[in-house]
């Protein structure tokens, strides 16, 4: 018997009118199971579940997983298709986003007809949208680790220092700290290369009289920070100093309502509208956030096309942003957790404009 079913799984197996729900994705089995080596796949029912695995994750899988059976394989979608036809069972759904057209006819074609292979698509990718409270403290500890590297290395944001230096500088503060390892590729971009919003960190040095966007974050426990500020460097002409205070205020605005049941489409629109009014719509063409836990990017998206509401317990950035070609661009992120009637910010770095000399 499962020890506790995840009340979400139960209600997709019923939903659908599933037999039994098939994991391959590793996060969504880390989330399930525990499990942190780097192949496996997680079977259960509405009554037992089975965590399979090659020999290499035998003691690791005994250690971490509670499942109600280990089975460990030599070919796993031979051992899977077994499983599922010796269980009894017929209608199999497994994570549809996340499968591969290439597994997707290794299992089919094992399966001889005998299993219904049913893709789930969004009943699944919504599964680790509302964080325990455990989640959440792994995702705060992974934020303060942002602010603490970065005020080891602002410092060395000047003039004659190069994007690279700073990117690479923040990720040895931030390991050093205790963070696992980057949480992406860090953007640094400077002057002309901020208009590029994954202007990922070049070799190009940094002037006096333009704008820095770093955006950066680590991983604890597997769950990630993702948090963006822009700073000045030098007098910054007043074209960018006027958009640094649109975004900033596009920012505060989205936080400000971001609670239970606002639709995140409209909360894209607070954000994106001031913008508009503001005459730089046509500068700020990407989401307003999205949803950030065992994986950077995660359900949900906060954009115009999102109808999903907000939940207490869902973790998602802020990231509004203005790009302007030739001339430079500002982002400002923070991630929140929705709580009872609002939200709090896990991100910790202040956000309001600073110049550096």
């Amino acid at each position: 018997m499962i020890k506790k079913m995840n009340p979400y799984c139960a209600k997709v197996l019923g939903d659908l009118s599933l037999d039994v729900l098939v994991f391959f994705d590793l996060k969504n089995i880390r989330y399930c199971t525990g499990f942190t080596g780097s192949d496996g796949v997680y079977a259960l029912s509405q009554t037992k579940d089975w965590f399979l695995c090659d020999s290499r994750y035998r003691e690791q899988a005994r250690l971490q997983v509670a499942a109600s059976e280990l089975i460990c394989y030599q070919s796993k979608f031979d051992s899977v298709v077994e499983l599922l036809r010796s269980s009894g069972f017929s209608r199999v759904g497994f994570e549809a986003d996340r499968v591969s057209i290439s597994q997707l006819q290794e299992v089919t074609q094992r399966s001889s007809g005998q299993l219904t292979w049913v893709p789930v698509t969004d009943e699944i990718r919504s599964l680790r949208g509302v964080k325990t409270s455990s989640e959440i403290a792994l995702l705060q500890r992974a934020a303060d680790l942002n602010a603490e590297a970065f005020s080891q290395i602002v410092g060395l944001i000047k003039p004659g220092v190069s994007e690279e230096k700073i990117a690479l500088e923040l990720e040895f503060a931030l390991r050093r700290l205790g963070g696992e390892d980057r949480a992406f590729d860090f953007i640094v971009a400077s002057g002309s290369r901020g208009a590029l919003p994954h202007g990922v960190a070049s070799e190009r040095p940094i002037e006096s009289g333009e704008l820095v966007t770093i955006d950066f974050g680590t991983r604890v426990a597997g769950y990630h920070s993702d948090e963006t500020v822009t700073i000045g460097v030098g007098e910054v002409p007043n074209d960018l100093r006027q958009i640094f205070d649109v975004v900033l205020e596009a920012h505060d605005l989205a936080i400000t309502h971001a609670r239970p049941g606002v639709v995140l489409a409209d909360l894209d629109a607070i954000a994106r509208q001031y913008i508009e009014k503001a005459g730089y719509g046509d500068y700020f063409g990407h989401g307003l956030g999205h949803g950030v836990g065992l994986d950077i990017h995660e359900y949900p998206t906060v954009s115009g096309r999102c109808k999903d509401k907000l939940e207490q317990g869902m973790v998602i950035t802020i990231e509004p942003g203005i790009y302007l070609p030739d001339r430079g661009g500002v982002r400002i992120e923070d991630t929140i957790v929705i709580t009872t009637n609002g939200c709090r910010t896990l991100t910790s770095i202040p956000k309001k404009y600073r110049a550096l000399n």
